[in-house]
């Protein structure tokens, strides 16, 4: 995709993560010309992100060499911006312009990302999502000797704390919202999944006794120039922790722009799909975090079943294994939502002069609970910003109960004169009428 114009495969798979990569193999392994988009510099999402291929689980590098094989061709550093269902194509753009990739199937796969609930002083230098401190420590992070507070809640914290630890870090608190009853029955639901259990055990063991807490919070960051202190509570008593980083968010929702663009069903916050990933418009098909967040191995199993059905049609036959993988995703991706759901205190932390929106610098003050999310653009321009509401929608969906507002394009800020290239490949023909 070196020229700007229009590319043209039988399917299109935007993302890719584990759900992408398996969607688009498998499409490729029947036969499908097959093109994977995703904003990344390397194939893998963000659970798979690395610099270096050798330093990859056996399981990523496998699907990834399993991908180059089948043929698909990766356009990456690529950003979806426009879409639609009807026409069967999506608007991209890269670093060399603006593209319209063309396909009778879309395979949706833009996974998920983090649940920012503001707090004061979450906006200060070294206080990161969970997931973002995970990304920039396999982008060489340098964190050894650094004090660190991990917190928020969801099964990530674990994993980026013993990794934060690995490279040096002193977890000085590790802080889980979640109450330890509600913890310890999260952990006897996964009985029957003896390789969670002992995986979490593993990544535990790296978190000092002394460090973990549950059923605690983050009330506030504070620090001249950057966190310097946190105060944790458990909503009785308050204490506070000297913090060179703070990693502190609150799970994942699922990205859903692009289907709601498509026009797709959207419950929940997850896109609807049925036993064979299609969503409710015909020819989008929908796997991974997309509809419910439920780890790699039941996005892979998403993916793979898309991708055959894309490739197929309905008279494909789908392994049962898949459906099996799936189905028990589904469950576990329920007892998630379940068990770490934001508590009612989060949602209170908030001051009138706390940023609810980073890019337009809205206090939560000039906010009114009685609008709606349109309202809040209209009035105070919340969600109007470079990364359009991806970091505070959700947040302010919790904490003031604003429904999802309306999806338009551009879905993400592109450069000016890559949106207007795309209006002109897309208008330019001469009329036939003139």
């Amino acid at each position: 995709m070196k020229t700007p114009g229009v590319v043209r495969c039988d399917v299109v798979v935007v993302g890719g993560g584990p759900a992408g990569i398996a969607a688009g193999t498998r499409a490729a392994e029947a036969g499908a010309d097959v093109i994977v988009i995703d904003s990344a510099a390397r194939p893998g999402g963000q659970i798979w992100r690395h610099r270096d291929r050798t330093s990859l689980p056996r399981l990523a590098r496998r699907w990834i060499e399993r991908s180059e094989r089948a043929g698909v061709k990766w356009v990456l550093e690529a950003t979806v911006i426009d879409g639609s269902a009807e026409q069967g194509r999506v608007t991209v753009t890269t670093r060399e312009g603006t593209h319209l990739v063309s396909a009778p199937k879309t395979i949706i796969a833009t996974g998920a990302r983090e649940l920012f609930l503001p707090y004061p002083g979450w906006t200060l230098p070294n206080a990161m999502g969970v997931g973002g401190a995970q990304a920039m420590l396999k982008g060489g992070l340098g964190v050894e000797g650094k004090r660190v507070v991990v917190a928020g809640s969801g099964p990530l914290l674990l994993p980026v704390a013993a990794a934060m630890a690995r490279s040096g870090a002193r977890i000085v608190a590790f802080a889980e919202q979640v109450s330890s009853l509600k913890l310890a029955t999260f952990g006897l639901s996964l009985w029957g999944q003896p390789e969670k259990i002992l995986l979490a055990a593993r990544y535990g063991s790296a978190v000092p006794v002394r460090a973990y807490h549950s059923g605690v919070w983050v009330e506030r960051a504070d620090g001249d120039r950057r966190v310097e202190m946190v105060t944790l509570t458990n909503g009785t008593r308050r204490w506070t922790e000297p913090c060179d980083l703070l990693c502190c968010s609150y799970g994942l929702v699922p990205g859903t722009e692009l289907a709601r663009l498509l026009g797709c069903a959207v419950i929940d916050g997850c896109v609807v799909v049925d036993a064979f990933q299609r969503t409710t418009v015909a020819g989008v098909f929908s796997a991974g975090e997309t509809t419910g967040v439920a780890g790699d191995s039941a996005s892979i199993a998403e993916g793979e079943i898309a991708g055959i059905v894309a490739a197929g049609g309905d008279s494909v036959r789908v392994p049962g294994e898949l459906h099996r993988r799936r189905n028990q995703g589904i469950r576990f991706a329920a007892r998630i939502a379940n068990t770490f759901s934001p508590r009612a205190e989060l949602l209170t932390l908030a001051r009138p002069d706390t940023v609810v929106c980073r890019c337009e610098d809205v206090r939560f003050g000039q906010l009114d609970p009685t609008w709606t999310a349109r309202q809040g653009k209209l009035y105070a321009r919340v969600g109007m910003g470079p990364c359009q509401g991806v970091v505070c929608g959700p947040g302010l969906a919790h904490v003031l109960g604003w429904p999802a507002g309306s999806i338009r394009p551009p879905l993400f800020a592109p450069l000016l004169g890559e949106w207007i290239s795309d209006e002109a490949t897309v208008d330019a023909s001469p009329d036939p009428a003139a």
